[in-house]
């Protein structure tokens, strides 16, 4: 299925670890040119890179259809939930939805982001194996009440 109004390097899933710059700012330079719905659609049927762009959109309906994304892998889910940059809102929709906590990595990203809301991570804290949780205790870029219910643990 081949969708012709996008082009082929934002829908095609390439073997390569990811695109050269050049090609990053050109896909960076088309995707900012799209509508609000033509970014929603591709944030369905686009490829890594072009989710990876849709994710940080300033639009949030935009950046929560790429989590809604068929194609997407938990992987792509787990280094989302480790970015600080990202939108708290982003962030908190990744640690609401069950079918992603059952993912390890990503709860112990959520818990390691600053932006997860507290009582969300320390619901997930109670979830991590000892050796993440002592970890999450020495953790300074995280909010104190988890640190501290972390040494506690």
């Amino acid at each position: 299925m081949q969708h012709e109004e996008f082009p082929h390097e934002l829908i095609a899933d390439d073997t390569q670890a990811g695109a050269p710059e050049e090609i990053a700012q050109s896909l960076y330079g088309r995707i900012l040119a799209m509508s609000v719905p033509e970014k929603i659609k591709l944030a369905m049927i686009g490829n890594r890179e072009a989710r990876a762009l849709l994710i940080r959109d300033a639009n949030r309906v935009v950046a929560e259809a790429v989590l809604t994304s068929p194609r997407l892998t938990l992987d792509e889910v787990a280094s989302y939930a480790a970015n600080r940059n990202l939108a708290s809102d982003i962030i908190r929709a990744i640690a609401e939805r069950k079918e992603f906590l059952k993912h390890y990595p990503i709860r112990l990203a959520l818990v390691h982001n600053p932006k997860t809301p507290v009582p969300q991570a320390l619901q997930l804290l109670e979830t991590l194996r000892e050796h993440d949780i002592k970890a999450v205790a020495k953790n300074r870029n995280i909010p104190s009440a988890v640190s501290q219910a972390a040494a506690r643990a």
